[in-house]
Protein backbone atom coordinates (compact mmCIF):
# COMPACT_ATOMS: atom_id res chain seq x y z
CA UNK A 1 0.00 0.00 0.00
CA UNK A 2 1.24 3.47 -0.52
CA UNK A 3 0.07 6.18 1.56
CA UNK A 4 0.89 10.42 0.49
CA UNK A 5 1.25 12.08 3.90
CA UNK A 6 0.15 15.49 3.72
CA UNK A 7 0.92 18.44 5.92
CA UNK A 8 4.34 16.72 7.37
CA UNK A 9 5.98 17.95 10.07
CA UNK A 10 9.17 16.85 11.65
CA UNK A 11 7.63 15.37 14.44
CA UNK A 12 5.10 13.47 12.39
CA UNK A 13 8.02 11.56 9.99
CA UNK A 14 9.33 10.95 13.05
CA UNK A 15 6.80 9.26 14.81
CA UNK A 16 5.44 7.58 11.91
CA UNK A 17 8.64 6.14 10.68
CA UNK A 18 9.53 4.63 14.15
CA UNK A 19 6.46 2.26 13.56
CA UNK A 20 6.75 1.89 10.30
CA UNK A 21 9.39 -0.88 10.14
CA UNK A 22 6.52 -3.34 12.16
CA UNK A 23 4.23 -2.71 8.62
CA UNK A 24 6.46 -4.35 5.85
CA UNK A 25 3.56 -4.07 3.36
CA UNK A 26 2.92 0.11 3.38
CA UNK A 27 5.18 2.79 2.02
CA UNK A 28 4.73 6.21 2.59
CA UNK A 29 5.50 9.39 0.97
CA UNK A 30 5.92 12.88 3.24
CA UNK A 31 4.21 16.17 1.67
CA UNK A 32 4.89 19.69 3.50
CA UNK A 33 1.90 20.86 1.99
CA UNK A 34 -1.32 20.47 3.39
CA UNK A 35 -4.42 18.52 1.38
CA UNK A 36 -6.60 20.59 -0.02
CA UNK A 37 -8.60 20.71 -3.63
CA UNK A 38 -5.41 22.31 -5.44
CA UNK A 39 -3.09 19.81 -3.66
CA UNK A 40 -5.80 16.88 -4.09
CA UNK A 41 -4.22 15.55 -7.72
CA UNK A 42 -0.63 15.61 -6.49
CA UNK A 43 -1.72 11.84 -5.20
CA UNK A 44 -2.79 10.17 -8.55
CA UNK A 45 -1.11 6.49 -8.30
CA UNK A 46 -1.66 6.13 -4.43
CA UNK A 47 -4.03 3.79 -2.71
CA UNK A 48 -4.81 6.46 0.44
CA UNK A 49 -4.00 9.66 1.84
CA UNK A 50 -3.16 10.72 4.88
CA UNK A 51 -4.65 14.07 6.94
CA UNK A 52 -4.89 16.04 9.62
CA UNK A 53 -7.68 17.90 11.70
CA UNK A 54 -6.74 21.12 9.89
CA UNK A 55 -6.74 19.58 6.41
CA UNK A 56 -9.38 20.51 3.75
CA UNK A 57 -11.38 17.30 2.69
CA UNK A 58 -14.25 18.99 1.82
CA UNK A 59 -16.50 17.95 -1.64
CA UNK A 60 -14.21 19.21 -4.07
CA UNK A 61 -11.40 17.52 -2.65
CA UNK A 62 -13.14 14.25 -2.20
CA UNK A 63 -14.25 14.33 -5.61
CA UNK A 64 -10.04 15.29 -6.86
CA UNK A 65 -9.11 11.91 -4.55
CA UNK A 66 -11.52 9.44 -6.16
CA UNK A 67 -10.64 11.34 -9.94
CA UNK A 68 -7.55 9.76 -9.22
CA UNK A 69 -7.86 6.73 -7.47
CA UNK A 70 -7.56 7.45 -4.31
CA UNK A 71 -10.02 4.17 -1.93
CA UNK A 72 -8.93 5.36 1.52
CA UNK A 73 -8.57 8.44 3.64
CA UNK A 74 -6.45 8.03 6.99
CA UNK A 75 -7.35 11.23 9.38
CA UNK A 76 -4.45 10.83 11.83
CA UNK A 77 -6.70 12.65 15.02
CA UNK A 78 -10.43 12.18 16.62
CA UNK A 79 -12.02 14.85 14.45
CA UNK A 80 -13.62 14.01 11.62
CA UNK A 81 -15.85 17.02 10.93
CA UNK A 82 -13.45 18.69 7.75
CA UNK A 83 -14.54 15.49 5.83
CA UNK A 84 -17.57 15.04 3.56
CA UNK A 85 -18.26 11.94 4.85
CA UNK A 86 -21.23 12.12 1.96
CA UNK A 87 -18.96 12.50 -0.39
CA UNK A 88 -16.42 9.75 0.33
CA UNK A 89 -19.28 7.22 0.95
CA UNK A 90 -21.06 7.99 -2.95
CA UNK A 91 -17.67 7.19 -4.08
CA UNK A 92 -16.78 4.21 -2.36
CA UNK A 93 -14.25 5.64 -0.55
CA UNK A 94 -13.74 4.75 3.03
CA UNK A 95 -12.42 7.29 6.29
CA UNK A 96 -10.67 5.65 8.57
CA UNK A 97 -9.65 8.06 11.79
CA UNK A 98 -7.75 7.28 15.21
CA UNK A 99 -10.81 7.72 18.01
CA UNK A 100 -8.07 7.60 21.12
CA UNK A 101 -5.08 7.85 21.43
CA UNK A 102 -3.74 9.34 24.36
CA UNK A 103 -6.75 10.78 26.39
CA UNK A 104 -4.27 11.65 29.31
CA UNK A 105 -2.49 13.50 27.12
CA UNK A 106 -5.60 16.00 26.13
CA UNK A 107 -6.60 15.87 29.90
CA UNK A 108 -3.32 17.07 31.57
CA UNK A 109 -3.23 19.76 28.91
CA UNK A 110 -6.52 20.70 29.65
CA UNK A 111 -5.73 20.72 33.11
CA UNK A 112 -2.19 22.88 32.50
CA UNK A 113 -4.56 25.55 30.86
CA UNK A 114 -6.55 25.62 33.54
CA UNK A 115 -3.88 25.87 36.27
CA UNK A 116 -2.24 28.35 34.51
CA UNK A 117 -5.14 31.00 33.84
CA UNK A 118 -5.81 30.39 36.97
CA UNK A 119 -2.64 31.33 38.77
CA UNK A 120 -1.74 33.53 35.96
CA UNK A 121 1.35 32.03 34.92
CA UNK A 122 1.67 33.52 31.93
CA UNK A 123 1.61 36.79 33.01
CA UNK A 124 4.04 35.73 35.72
CA UNK A 125 6.48 34.29 33.60
CA UNK A 126 6.76 37.61 32.03
CA UNK A 127 7.17 39.73 35.11
CA UNK A 128 9.69 37.92 36.22
CA UNK A 129 11.53 37.69 32.99
CA UNK A 130 11.39 41.89 33.26
CA UNK A 131 12.84 41.47 36.63
CA UNK A 132 9.21 42.44 38.13
CA UNK A 133 8.63 40.34 40.98
CA UNK A 134 5.76 41.78 42.84
CA UNK A 135 2.44 39.25 43.21
CA UNK A 136 0.00 42.32 41.69
CA UNK A 137 -2.47 40.47 38.94
CA UNK A 138 -0.92 36.93 40.05
CA UNK A 139 -4.04 35.86 42.53
CA UNK A 140 -5.46 33.00 41.71
CA UNK A 141 -8.48 30.62 43.40
CA UNK A 142 -7.79 27.10 45.46
CA UNK A 143 -9.05 24.59 43.01
CA UNK A 144 -9.60 22.17 46.06
CA UNK A 145 -13.05 22.15 47.14
CA UNK A 146 -14.59 24.09 43.63
CA UNK A 147 -16.76 22.52 41.45
CA UNK A 148 -15.21 21.06 38.06
CA UNK A 149 -18.07 21.04 35.03
CA UNK A 150 -16.72 18.10 32.44
CA UNK A 151 -18.72 18.63 29.40
CA UNK A 152 -18.82 15.30 27.19
CA UNK A 153 -17.53 12.44 28.83
CA UNK A 154 -15.78 10.13 26.20
CA UNK A 155 -12.60 8.93 27.00
CA UNK A 156 -11.07 12.54 26.96
CA UNK A 157 -13.89 13.65 29.13
CA UNK A 158 -13.33 11.04 31.46
CA UNK A 159 -9.61 11.30 31.86
CA UNK A 160 -10.09 14.87 32.90
CA UNK A 161 -12.38 14.16 35.73
CA UNK A 162 -10.28 12.01 36.96
CA UNK A 163 -7.70 14.75 37.34
CA UNK A 164 -10.49 17.32 38.82
CA UNK A 165 -10.92 14.52 41.25
CA UNK A 166 -7.29 13.90 42.40
CA UNK A 167 -7.59 17.78 42.75
CA UNK A 168 -10.08 17.44 45.23
CA UNK A 169 -13.20 18.91 43.54
CA UNK A 170 -16.71 17.45 43.57
CA UNK A 171 -16.95 16.39 39.90
CA UNK A 172 -20.36 17.28 37.92
CA UNK A 173 -20.85 16.17 34.16
CA UNK A 174 -23.01 16.50 31.28
CA UNK A 175 -23.55 14.04 28.23
CA UNK A 176 -25.96 12.01 26.03
CA UNK A 177 -24.24 9.11 27.57
CA UNK A 178 -23.58 8.24 31.33
CA UNK A 179 -19.72 6.84 31.24
CA UNK A 180 -19.41 4.32 34.51
CA UNK A 181 -15.84 5.47 35.05
CA UNK A 182 -17.09 8.56 35.84
CA UNK A 183 -20.62 7.66 37.80
CA UNK A 184 -17.84 6.64 40.55
CA UNK A 185 -17.13 9.67 41.71
CA UNK A 186 -18.90 12.42 39.52
CA UNK A 187 -22.46 13.06 39.30
CA UNK A 188 -24.90 13.30 35.85
CA UNK A 189 -26.39 16.51 36.07
CA UNK A 190 -28.31 18.68 32.76
CA UNK A 191 -26.54 21.03 31.22
CA UNK A 192 -28.37 24.11 32.67
CA UNK A 193 -27.57 22.85 36.18
CA UNK A 194 -23.59 21.97 35.09
CA UNK A 195 -23.65 25.89 33.79
CA UNK A 196 -25.16 27.07 36.95
CA UNK A 197 -22.83 25.56 39.70
CA UNK A 198 -19.80 24.64 38.11
CA UNK A 199 -16.38 26.71 38.86
CA UNK A 200 -14.42 25.33 36.27
CA UNK A 201 -16.03 23.97 33.12
CA UNK A 202 -14.00 21.94 30.77
CA UNK A 203 -15.27 20.80 27.19
CA UNK A 204 -14.60 17.40 25.70
CA UNK A 205 -17.44 16.92 22.65
CA UNK A 206 -16.89 16.34 19.32
CA UNK A 207 -18.38 18.92 16.92
CA UNK A 208 -21.89 18.08 15.64
CA UNK A 209 -24.89 20.18 14.78
CA UNK A 210 -25.86 19.81 17.91
CA UNK A 211 -22.69 20.75 19.61
CA UNK A 212 -21.86 23.47 17.62
CA UNK A 213 -21.64 26.86 19.32
CA UNK A 214 -23.15 25.43 22.69
CA UNK A 215 -21.20 28.18 24.27
CA UNK A 216 -22.91 31.26 23.55
CA UNK A 217 -24.18 34.46 25.18
CA UNK A 218 -27.50 32.68 26.73
CA UNK A 219 -25.38 30.01 27.75
CA UNK A 220 -22.58 31.76 29.28
CA UNK A 221 -25.29 34.35 31.11
CA UNK A 222 -26.51 31.24 32.87
CA UNK A 223 -22.45 30.09 34.51
CA UNK A 224 -21.74 31.24 38.14
CA UNK A 225 -19.43 34.80 37.87
CA UNK A 226 -15.71 34.07 37.81
CA UNK A 227 -15.80 30.79 36.09
CA UNK A 228 -12.99 29.46 34.27
CA UNK A 229 -13.51 27.83 30.97
CA UNK A 230 -11.65 25.47 28.80
CA UNK A 231 -11.63 23.92 25.82
CA UNK A 232 -9.14 21.52 24.48
CA UNK A 233 -11.85 19.61 22.30
CA UNK A 234 -12.99 22.03 19.05
CA UNK A 235 -13.27 25.68 18.39
CA UNK A 236 -16.72 26.15 17.31
CA UNK A 237 -18.03 24.82 20.47
CA UNK A 238 -17.73 28.17 21.53
CA UNK A 239 -19.06 31.56 19.61
CA UNK A 240 -16.59 33.58 19.67
CA UNK A 241 -17.83 36.77 19.42
CA UNK A 242 -20.36 36.04 22.39
CA UNK A 243 -16.95 34.86 24.54
CA UNK A 244 -15.33 38.16 23.93
CA UNK A 245 -18.40 39.85 25.37
CA UNK A 246 -18.98 37.56 28.12
CA UNK A 247 -14.99 38.47 28.80
CA UNK A 248 -15.50 41.84 28.33
CA UNK A 249 -18.53 41.52 30.11
CA UNK A 250 -16.27 40.12 33.29
CA UNK A 251 -18.13 37.18 33.75
CA UNK A 252 -14.94 34.62 33.46
CA UNK A 253 -12.32 34.32 35.79
CA UNK A 254 -10.34 32.92 33.69
CA UNK A 255 -10.25 31.12 29.69
CA UNK A 256 -7.99 28.63 28.82
CA UNK A 257 -8.29 27.69 24.85
CA UNK A 258 -5.99 25.54 22.70
CA UNK A 259 -8.71 25.22 19.88
CA UNK A 260 -10.56 28.57 18.90
CA UNK A 261 -12.75 28.89 15.51
CA UNK A 262 -10.31 31.34 13.66
CA UNK A 263 -7.16 28.80 14.43
CA UNK A 264 -7.47 27.10 10.83
CA UNK A 265 -4.55 29.64 9.13
CA UNK A 266 -2.53 29.49 12.66
CA UNK A 267 -2.30 26.15 14.09
CA UNK A 268 0.82 25.05 13.52
CA UNK A 269 2.38 27.71 11.75
CA UNK A 270 4.62 30.52 12.74
CA UNK A 271 3.15 33.48 12.15
CA UNK A 272 5.24 35.82 14.52
CA UNK A 273 5.76 38.31 11.80
CA UNK A 274 2.40 38.37 10.62
CA UNK A 275 0.15 41.59 10.99
CA UNK A 276 -3.20 39.98 12.21
CA UNK A 277 -5.57 42.30 10.34
CA UNK A 278 -9.35 41.69 12.21
CA UNK A 279 -7.86 38.73 14.12
CA UNK A 280 -10.57 37.00 16.87
CA UNK A 281 -6.95 35.82 17.74
CA UNK A 282 -5.20 38.96 18.79
CA UNK A 283 -8.69 40.13 20.44
CA UNK A 284 -8.82 37.72 22.75
CA UNK A 285 -4.69 37.73 23.26
CA UNK A 286 -5.91 41.01 24.33
CA UNK A 287 -7.46 39.83 27.53
CA UNK A 288 -5.06 39.49 30.98
CA UNK A 289 -7.15 36.72 31.88
CA UNK A 290 -7.09 34.53 28.96
CA UNK A 291 -3.94 31.49 27.42
CA UNK A 292 -4.59 30.07 24.30
CA UNK A 293 -2.00 27.51 22.81
CA UNK A 294 -1.87 26.55 19.50
CA UNK A 295 -3.67 22.69 19.46
CA UNK A 296 -0.97 20.95 21.06
CA UNK A 297 -3.32 19.08 23.74
CA UNK A 298 -2.41 15.94 21.45
CA UNK A 299 1.37 16.54 21.64
CA UNK A 300 3.03 14.27 23.53
CA UNK A 301 5.39 11.42 22.52
CA UNK A 302 3.34 8.72 23.43
CA UNK A 303 0.07 9.90 22.12
CA UNK A 304 2.54 10.54 18.64
CA UNK A 305 3.70 7.00 18.87
CA UNK A 306 0.06 5.46 19.26
CA UNK A 307 -1.18 7.65 16.33
CA UNK A 308 1.45 6.38 13.88
CA UNK A 309 0.19 2.81 15.40
CA UNK A 310 -3.29 3.31 15.16
CA UNK A 311 -2.96 5.03 11.73
CA UNK A 312 -1.12 2.13 10.04
CA UNK A 313 -3.49 -0.28 11.63
CA UNK A 314 -5.95 1.01 10.29
CA UNK A 315 -4.48 0.96 6.24
CA UNK A 316 -3.69 -2.92 7.16
CA UNK A 317 -7.50 -3.28 7.78
CA UNK A 318 -8.28 -1.23 4.96
CA UNK A 319 -6.01 -3.75 3.11
CA UNK A 320 -7.69 -6.85 4.33
CA UNK A 321 -11.13 -5.55 3.74
CA UNK A 322 -12.12 -5.50 7.63
CA UNK A 323 -14.18 -4.00 9.49
CA UNK A 324 -13.32 -1.54 12.17
CA UNK A 325 -14.96 1.04 14.81
CA UNK A 326 -12.54 3.34 13.48
CA UNK A 327 -13.95 3.79 10.27
CA UNK A 328 -16.43 7.14 10.15
CA UNK A 329 -19.44 6.41 8.70
CA UNK A 330 -22.82 8.94 8.25
CA UNK A 331 -25.30 8.52 10.58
Amino acid sequence: MRILFYDTKKYDSDSFDKVLESHPGIKIKYLKTDLAPVTASLAAGYDAVCAFVNSEVGKETVEKLHEVGVKLILMRCAGFNNVDLETAESYGIRVLRVPGYSPEAVAEHAMALALGVNRRLHKAYVKVRENDFSLSGLMGVNFHGKTAGIVGTGKIGAAMAKICHGFGMKVIAYDVYENPEVKEFGAYVSLDELLANSDLISLHCPLTDNTRHMINMKSIRKMKDRVILVNTSRGALVKTDDLVEGIRERKFFGVGLDVYEEESTNVFEDRSNDILEHSTTARLLSFPNVMITSHQGFFTEEALRAIAEITLDNAEIFEKRADTPNEVKIQ
